[in-house]
């Protein structure tokens, strides 16, 4: 998701929730405690050197019961984010506190905001040979080339 959707998204919403990837709620009396330009520059395995740019929302719990935080209040923060810091319509990758600090991309199932998982990726499988997509295998040519057969001895 990118910033002018949650933007869309947020002046729709009466209240704010999140979804983790297991399903569970987010506490509802979680804070956006920071939203900034995260930057990545980095060299992939194949030689290349890239650039990355996410918009970076980082969700906290407290034992603050009183304050939530309400769609308007992060539609403000977001718009001062942009105009402080410059920010373009990036995507949005959110930190989140499990056993240590998770990211996440961002949806939306219609009610509440999604974390969604993220993984790591070859960005140069070409250069090291990786094949684009598995080689499917019939279970018949498997069986063909197996010269054990019950009772020969072989097993």
């Amino acid at each position: 998701m990118k910033l002018s959707e949650i933007k869309e998204k947020l002046k729709e919403l009466q209240n704010i929730s999140f979804q983790l990837p297991n399903g569970e709620m987010v506490a509802s009396h979680f804070h956006v405690t920071e939203v900034g330009r995260v930057s990545k520059h980095f060299i992939d395995c194949g030689g290349t050197v890239r650039k990355e740019e996410v918009a970076n929302f980082q969700l906290w719990n407290s034992n603050d019961y009183d304050h939530r935080l309400h769609p308007q209040k992060l539609l403000d923060i977001i718009e001062l984010s942009e105009k402080v810091l410059g920010l373009e319509d990036l995507e949005i990758e959110v930190e989140y506190q499990g056993d240590t600090i998770g990211k996440f991309g961002l949806g939306f199932d219609g009610h509440s905001f999604t974390l969604q998982t993220k993984q790591t990726d070859c960005l140069a499988k070409d250069n090291c040979g990786i094949p684009a997509e598995k080689p499917k295998i019939k279970l018949a040519e498997i069986e063909s080339q197996n010269t054990c057969t019950p009772g020969s001895g072989c097993c």
